[in-house]
């Protein structure tokens, strides 16, 4: 999963200026003319930090996963460190439509059905790692869980050692896993490694059909009914309502197939790009939307309790959020190595 956003870009801009001019006065002006979230940005890259606490207000979104208590035996909880103040200017949201697809009986299966919750520091790597290098980092690294590119035709790694037998030797060992599926994008994405895009017109029924897909996945490897399966949106330009909305509904019928298959949905994508536009959604009182978000926000903050200046305390804020605040970076456990993104895990897993 990797991420860039306008504000990103102009971040890396600004922070290019202190590196080759070395003047911190130009810096500043810099700073003082760039457009609010490229200044939160490129001072979070030189590792400003923002005074102020927003805080936080218990809530959820509808249809999320209701307040559990955390039992010792169902959660491996490894606490983060303290909370820092947002960095980021959360974007100005687009207006979307309130739309409302049936969802028959969830609320009622969803009480009943059984989950895996974590709280603790996760990885994802684009390839699910060898079972030797999830031995040597069992342990000896400080994460518990791992993202797998479970389906998906536009995934970008080659997925050989994931098997069923994989996933019950990874599960063993303690591992908890965290399923992600990579299909259709946004209609105004502009990756060209991701060429195949929504569309608009038929977007909550591809959602429903790219479910059914991560369906099948998820039986193949032995993921039982109650797990998560999230959904990659990889970063696209704000500001094209229709867009956005189709990310939406596309993000609606995926939801509405999993509730009737019995897992529960989730939600990946950058805090300036789909997590903006669900967030905008869940305010306008369209439903079902995710259960869970899994949100990237490279902020070196490994804590979900802010949303990442995204999120508010009345959105996803009941077990529903994993937060990646680091990528690319190269990290080596027991002799071995891997290239991986950072997470911070409090939200339902695979069982």
């Amino acid at each position: 999963m990797r991420f860039l956003g306008p504000a990103a870009l102009t971040a890396a801009s600004l922070v290019l200026l202190l590196a080759t001019d070395g003047s911190v006065a130009d810096l500043g002006s810099a700073l003082d003319a760039a457009p609010d979230p490229a200044r939160a940005a490129a001072v979070a890259t030189l590792g400003g930090r923002p005074a102020g606490d927003p805080g936080a207000v218990p809530g959820a979104v509808p249809g999320s996963i209701p307040p559990v208590e955390l039992a010792a035996a169902e959660v491996a909880h490894a606490a983060p460190p303290a909370a820092v103040p947002p960095q980021a200017v959360p974007p100005q949201p687009v207006k979307l439509a309130r739309r409302v697809l049936a969802d028959p009986g969830w609320t009622e299966r969803r009480e009943q059905l059984p989950r895996q919750l974590f709280a603790g520091a996760g990885f994802d790597a684009c390839s699910a790692p060898a079972l030797d290098t999830l031995k040597a980092w069992r342990g000896t690294s400080p994460y518990g869980a791992v993202g797998i590119y479970i389906s998906g035709a536009q995934r970008a790694c080659d997925q050989s050692r994931l098997t069923a037998d994989w996933v019950r030797q990874a599960q063993a060992m303690g591992w908890k896993l965290i399923p992600t599926h990579v299909g259709l994008q946004a209609p105004c994405s502009r990756l060209a490694r991701k060429p195949h895009h929504i569309d608009p017109a038929r977007a909550t029924q591809q959602g429903r059909d790219e479910a059914a897909t991560a369906v099948r996945a998820l039986k193949s490897l032995g993921l039982r009914t109650g797990s998560p399966v999230y959904l990659d949106i990889e970063a696209y330009p704000r500001g094209d309502r229709a867009c956005s909305q189709a990310v939406v509904d596309f993000a609606q019928g995926w939801t509405q197939a999993l509730h009737k298959a019995g897992y529960y949905a989730g939600f990946y994508s950058s805090t300036d790009a789909g997590i903006a536009d669900l967030a905008a959604a869940a305010r306008a009182g369209s439903s079902p939307l995710p259960d869970a978000v899994w949100y990237a926000r490279w902020d070196d903050r490994p804590t979900t309790t802010d949303g990442a200046g995204a999120l508010g305390g009345d959105l996803w804020a009941l077990h529903q959020r994993i937060h990646q605040h680091h990528g690319n970076v190269q990290e080596s456990y027991g002799g071995a190595a891997l290239t991986i993104d950072r997470d911070q895990l409090d939200a339902v897993v695979a069982r």
